[in-house]
């Protein structure tokens, strides 16, 4: 994919995602790459979160690639079930890491707004990366969001939350979903044309 053609956004998770973690990394290394930068990190708001996805995805026409991780995920989830087309459309494909089931047993209390998970089908194809030992969501329920979204689904081994204190710092391995992403993307373009 022609990186002039495309923009990233990275959507980090709860407490934003510091300048160790991978996806600080991947926005200094991809081209065109943000941040969907938040009000308050600390306490999600869900309506705010959604509004600034948004706007970041609305202030330009080129087509954009999700980056999402944790509650960054449940957002897209969020935006993509009350969006209007025109904005949807802008939209080639999401890469959703750890999301967070925020619906979990002791679920941290700023994440519960977010309830419940939506199970729409995304209008746009996705790729799901979890873990099977990731407190946020067990893989079962990283499969069930999944197959809710429609996305493709991969579960790691060992991974944890595939954050900074799983030692997921530069995460130069995730770059492989990014491009198997990619590739789909490319693919139903192709089918389109």
């Amino acid at each position: 994919m022609r990186s002039q053609a495309i923009r990233y956004l990275i959507l980090p998770g709860w407490q934003g995602s510091s300048d160790e973690h991978w996806q600080s990394h991947w926005q200094r290394t991809l081209p065109n790459a943000s941040r969907v930068e938040q009000a308050d990190w600390e306490n999600p708001d869900r309506d705010a979160w959604v509004a600034a996805l948004e706007r970041a995805i609305d202030a330009e026409r080129t087509p954009a690639i999700l980056i999402a991780h944790s509650l960054g995920c449940v957002t897209v989830a969020h935006w993509a079930a009350q969006s209007g087309p025109d904005v949807l459309s802008r939209v080639r494909g999401a890469l959703l890491v750890a999301p967070a089931d925020v619906q979990r047993p002791g679920c941290p209390e700023p994440l519960k707004g977010f309830a419940p998970v939506p199970r729409a089908l995304l209008p746009f194809p996705s790729l799901l990366v979890g873990s099977d030992n990731d407190h946020a969501a067990s893989p079962q329920r990283a499969l069930e969001m999944a197959r809710d979204w429609g996305s493709e689904a991969a579960i790691l081994t060992g991974a944890g939350h595939i954050n900074v204190k799983s030692g997921h710092h530069t995460w130069e391995q995730g770059f492989a979903h990014l491009y198997r992403l990619q590739s789909r993307v490319e693919e139903i373009a192709r089918k389109r044309a």
